[in-house]
């Protein structure tokens, strides 16, 4: 069956910090958030859109109503398209912002439906929608933390999803169920039931580190998952940056005395 979404070409570049090279034939058109760009050839023109990105005939209301679920998520409520108007084949490169890995995924493998969480999107062809993944259980919407609201992939095209440091995929069987901290979901088959359930027990409230709620995955269906969100390191470099006085931020009482006598702070 023919796509619907343009056909792009990929090329996966590096290790630990990836970025992706897309090829695109003349007319054809790759979309993809604000951030995500690092360069392209001279025939690739670049184009600010309102909407959701599927690159379908819309009413104003339409795309109004499209931009709006991306605003839900904390996206922009434009995205940046990139079409090769040159009569050759050009590319465009993207770039994630964190160490992690590329994931390239074709919807037409998963019932043209993905679930993704609202960092990891990086970009897609030309035709896929970029929407909000309404959660119909209230506890999620109000306590889910960073993984509360999710984005939806619709359509046939190709999709690239970004996860921080290790990536580790799971088939869940019917009713098997996975318990994963909100941050480290980065993607799910649309089949898979998911919640955000709260950590009981005021140990684990008060002392516990991870956070006061996690998300519970019900199969059947397939997961994706990141060994660093990008809160998480966020949250660590803030903790070990200096102090605005100059000092620096110590790791221990003892040891970071220690630390900073030797490294000649004190």
């Amino acid at each position: 069956m023919d796509r619907r979404a343009h056909e792009i070409d990929h090329r996966i570049v590096g290790d630990d910090m990836q970025c992706v090279e897309i090829t695109l034939d003349p007319q054809e058109t790759v979309l993809a958030e604000a951030g995500a760009f690092m360069m392209m050839d001279e025939g690739i023109e670049m184009k600010t859109i309102f909407g959701d990105g599927n690159g379908q005939e819309q009413s104003f209301m339409s795309k109004l109503w499209g931009a709006g679920k991306r605003v839900l998520t904390g996206e922009s409520l434009f995205m940046t398209t990139y079409t090769n108007v040159s009569s050759m084949r050009r590319t465009v490169w993207f770039a994630a912002a964190y160490p992690g890995k590329i994931i390239p995924l074709d919807l037409r493998d998963f019932g043209q439906r993905l679930i993704c969480q609202k960092d990891s999107f990086l970009c897609a062809a030309k035709g896929v929608s970029i929407g909000i993944a309404f959660q119909k259980k209230i506890g999620t919407g109000l306590f889910g933390g960073e993984g509360f609201i999710m984005q939806k992939l619709e359509g046939d095209g190709q999709v690239y999803v970004h996860a921080g440091g290790t990536t580790v995929q799971k088939e869940l069987q019917p009713g098997e169920t996975l318990r994963v901290d909100t941050g480290c979901l980065v993607a799910m088959t649309s089949n898979v039931d998911y919640d955000i359930q709260f950590v009981g027990g005021i140990k684990n409230t008060l002392f516990g580190g991870e956070g006061l709620f996690f998300v519970t995955l019900r199969g059947p269906g397939h997961v994706w998952l990141q060994s660093l969100p990008f809160s998480r390191l966020a949250n660590n470099i803030i903790a070990a940056a200096p102090r605005a006085g100059g000092g620096r931020r110590e790791e221990g009482s003892i040891l970071g005395g220690l630390g900073g006598l030797l490294d000649g702070d004190n």
